[in-house]
């Protein structure tokens, strides 16, 4: 069998990504779908509005075959870690393509890529919080600049993918309608996730009913959706109590940052206002998302950087198709691979993953993870 992977969050899963699915197996004639899927906590540093078995189910429900998680520990990061650790796992599971949505799939990634050799050391330097320069800088070096997020992530798959051997043959399809923060749901079978994530949180049921599949509507309107708001008091707490030298320690945190989120956690009244509060030139919303997420979750920079040297498999969910190909390659894995989590590997191996479960389950109140096995679907669509 001959598989093709996407990376996605399916923060949930709606009728573009249902698109997407359909797009990876008709270009590519792939005979399986692998989704590489975040879990609990996304790359724009904020929960997922479904717990990640949830949002499993959904994508084999669409179609897909396969689903492995993606670690916290790239999960969370900027767009060239959060590349590198999608772009690694469907090479260790001996995909032949990477089919990606863009909001401009007709540049030429890897032309951009080969004339800016120095890609990868530039993201070293210009960090999340410094795109602009780096856009300058690949600007300057090609001509063109990459403002849209999809775009963005393309360029680190094309980047993430040299590194990693060139293995996968990486395909862009076109985006569809709507902007990847458009807050507005219109006149459309599209829209982004952010705006059906707003409609859901406010209970706009007929407006998520025409930008979702059937099955996503009906998990969002009985499952317990979960939003940064649910987690301010905990947040509130860890600002508050841990200290300054402790703050510093966490993952992606500036350096004088953990300063100014306690000063200004003294006087927020609410996740948003926290935000707002801390925001300035120097910092992006989602960069101060991600930190909070890190302070959440109490994940140093140490412990995710020595994380990222050893990724792993962690299998969610299949179908029969899945379930084959899984048996086809497991001899041949270059990393290794989970379907379940002991008591050993929650101290060990999966420590990160199962504390980051652990910090979501105060809101869902359902076990993510300690004896989780995947899911197995017998009748998804072809």
């Amino acid at each position: 069998m001959h598989a093709v992977g996407v990376i996605t969050e399916y923060n949930p899963l709606h009728n573009g990504h249902l698109y997407h699915l359909q797009q990876a197996k008709q270009q590519t004639g792939a005979d399986c779908t692998v989704v590489v899927m975040s879990g609990n906590w996304l790359q724009r540093g904020e929960p997922a509005i479904l717990d990640k078995w949830t949002r499993a189910q959904l994508a084999l429900q669409a179609g897909a075959d396969l689903v492995i998680e993606l670690p916290v520990f790239f999960a969370t990061q900027p767009a060239h870690l959060f590349a590198r650790g999608g772009v690694e796992l469907l090479t260790a599971l001996g995909c032949e393509s990477l089919v990606f949505g863009a909001e401009h799939p007709e540049l030429d990634f890897g032309q951009l890529m080969a004339a800016f050799p120095n890609g990868r050391e530039a993201f070293k330097q210009y960090n999340a919080t410094y795109a602009t320069l780096f856009n300058a800088a690949l600007k300057t070096a090609t001509g063109q600049a990459l403002t849209k997020s999809n775009d963005m992530l393309g360029y680190c798959y094309y980047v993430a993918n040299q590194h990693l051997g060139g293995h996968l043959k990486l395909v862009s399809i076109q985006r569809q309608v709507a902007d990847h923060n458009d807050a507005a749901i219109h006149m459309s079978q599209f829209a982004s996730g952010t705006a059906i994530r707003q409609a859901a949180l406010t209970g706009n049921w007929s407006a998520v009913a025409k930008v979702v599949p059937a099955t996503t509507l009906a998990q969002l309107q009985q499952q317990p959706l979960v939003s940064w708001a649910d987690f301010w008091p905990y947040l509130h707490y860890q600002l508050m109590s841990t200290t300054v030298e402790r703050s510093g320690q966490f993952d992606q945190m500036a350096e004088g940052l953990e300063y100014r989120l306690r000063e200004m956690a003294q006087s927020a009244t609410s996740f948003d206002d926290f935000l707002t509060r801390v925001k300035s030139k120097r910092y992006t919303y989602t960069r101060l998302q991600r930190v909070a997420t890190a302070t959440l979750l109490q994940l140093t920079a140490t412990e995710v950087q020595a994380a990222q040297m050893q990724n792993y498999l962690r299998v969610l969910g299949f179908s029969p198709v899945g379930q084959a190909y899984l048996h086809q390659v497991k001899k041949e894995l270059t990393l290794p691979l989970y379907t379940k989590m002991s008591k050993d590997l929650r101290l060990h191996e999966l420590a990160l993953d199962y504390r980051a479960g652990r910090v979501y389950e105060l809101i869902n109140h359902q076990t993510q993870d300690l004896y989780r096995r995947p899911l197995m679907i017998e009748n998804a669509p072809k």
